[in-house]
């Protein structure tokens, strides 16, 4: 199991390193060409919500993500507890995934309706101005992030949020393959 470690600061700039990072250890890890574009979205939209939550509530704090290649290598001894390196296996076989992990220590609130009920959508004429800047809402981002990655958990605490995203390894793009 190969772990990466990534702190950033809340800084907007730093969310292109994160998706680079992202992408550059998944290609490594053999992920399918195919899903690279899914992985590189999918980490900046969770590192966009969490840089945005950072600066709102400790900007000085960091941002963590985890990059985990679950086919083997050697584990990073400082890993935080329950991280996807403790659970990355199944029935005594390992399991055979990229996982995201991005730990935001930014005060969470529970997730919306739209979480609890898929049928319930997301208010998009709802007031979701920050700080004087109107968009669209945080869940937005959490929802296109559930449509890009195979596996998504999205776990708000008291002290922060743990987005857990994952994808099959695959050494080979089957569409490549069958060219010839």
């Amino acid at each position: 199991m190969a772990l990466v470690q990534l702190t950033i600061s809340a800084l907007p700039a730093h969310v292109r390193t994160a998706r680079l990072m992202a992408t550059a250890v998944a290609r490594r890890a053999g992920i399918a060409e195919s899903a690279l574009d899914e992985i590189r979205l999918a980490v900046g939209e969770a590192c966009s919500r969490a840089v945005e939550a950072h600066r709102v509530h400790c900007p000085s704090r960091p941002i963590q993500l985890d990059l985990v290649d679950s086919s083997g290598g050697p584990r990073g001894g400082d890993a935080p507890a329950d991280t996807p390196a403790d659970r990355a296996s199944h029935n005594g076989r390992a399991a055979q995934r990229f996982e995201v992990v991005v730990f935001d220590r930014a005060p969470a609130k529970e997730p919306t309706a739209a979480f609890d009920n898929p049928d319930a959508g997301v208010d998009l004429d709802a007031d979701t101005s920050l700080n004087g800047i109107s968009g669209l809402s945080p869940d937005v981002g959490l929802a296109v992030i559930v449509g890009l990655a195979d596996e998504v958990s999205i776990e708000p605490h008291e002290d922060g949020t743990v987005v857990r995203m994952s994808w099959p390894l695959g050494k080979a793009d089957p569409e490549a393959e069958s060219v010839g």
